[in-house]
């Protein structure tokens, strides 16, 4: 007969308590069914474990030494399901989410940390890239969804407004304006400009506002990696034009002065895209929730860029669209 845990227990509640009434008792069994499980347990290992006397039991040699390798075992067995305790209950599968830049620096670790928190058991693929790669990728079915800076129709993709928010004048410690007081673009002296290169979605947008609204440039400059523009902002004169989020981490870290741009306001619009052929499943949708509630958050705090009684550059707006008929 085979050795379970049923009657691995039994055998070490006799040991303990040197009784099989009492082990009965404590492992909410009858004293015949101790006595059998024992029994058994000896006939399968070959060896006496206890000597029975009237009213109680004593652990032979053979008795003590496979209680101590019992314990080891069970002791082994409660590790194995503390192991998945934290799964238990969680969603399963794997999703694959595509980034651009503007997301992936403030926004996406927050908001995987959490749900990965509440969704141990779910894995989560990042592709951080740009819009036409991230575009191809959803189309082709092989992401979940994609968050991108443009909204430009493309067959087999759906799309939905996911957020809007404020972009930002972001210069050196030196800049002439004051951290925080929002600007009119047109009324400053000629910018010395690093903006992303000319196949990116935010550029274009870029461009139409400073020349609609007769923004002086002195100097331009192409910088397509978001670390090394802000890192020449930094070190000198050059601006640079950036969403609220990605500026997050340093709205009060005093190494760049960072205002509010009004009059107009220039806005970002984050879009949704997921294939047009197939629903989003529970997994994604909570990702998109965690995504969602941490730029919500950012926003909320970067509004004290702008001071109590200051001209406020607007209220960022993020879309929260009935999804739960998206729901496989």
């Amino acid at each position: 007969m085979s050795q379970s845990l049923r009657s691995i227990r039994l055998f070490v509640a006799a040991f303990e308590e040197l009784s099989f009434t009492e082990a009965a008792r404590r492992e909410n069994a009858t004293q015949s069914g101790v006595s059998q499980h024992v029994s058994d347990l000896e006939e399968s290992l070959g060896v006496r474990l206890f000597l029975r006397s009237v009213g109680a039991v004593r652990p032979t040699p053979a008795g003590t030494a496979y209680y101590s390798a019992c314990i080891e075992l069970l002791n082994a067995h409660e590790r194995t399901l503390r192991a998945v305790k934290p799964y238990q209950g969680s969603r399963v599968g794997e999703i694959t989410v595509g980034m651009t830049p503007v997301m992936s620096r403030a926004v996406l670790a927050p908001a995987y940390a959490r749900f990965a928190r509440e969704n141990p058991n779910v894995g989560v693929r990042v592709i951080d890239s740009y819009f036409g790669d991230l575009t191809d990728r959803v189309r082709q079915g092989e992401m979940n969804f994609a968050i991108v800076p443009s909204a430009v129709g493309s067959k087999g993709v759906r799309t939905s407004l996911f957020a809007r928010v404020p972009e930002l004048l972001v210069s050196g410690k030196a800049a002439p304006t004051t951290h925080g007081q929002p600007v009119r673009l047109r009324d400053l002296a000629p910018l010395a400009l690093a903006l992303p290169g000319a196949n990116n979605a935010r550029r274009r947008m870029i461009d139409a506002y400073l020349a609609a609204n007769g923004v002086a440039v002195k100097r331009l400059l192409e910088f397509d990696t978001m670390l090394g523009t802000l890192d020449l902002v930094a070190r000198g004169d050059w601006s640079v034009i950036l969403p609220l989020m990605m500026m997050a981490p340093d709205l009060d870290s005093g190494r760049y002065t960072i205002n509010p741009i009004v009059d107009p306001p220039l806005w970002l619009d984050l879009f949704l895209l997921e294939p047009a052929r197939r629903m989003s499943d529970e997994s994604a949708l909570a990702f998109l929730d965690c995504l969602r509630e941490e730029l919500e958050g950012i926003v909320a705090a970067g509004q004290r860029l702008t001071a109590p009684g200051r001209r406020r550059a607007g209220r960022a707006n993020i879309s929260k669209p009935d999804r739960k008929d998206q729901i496989k």
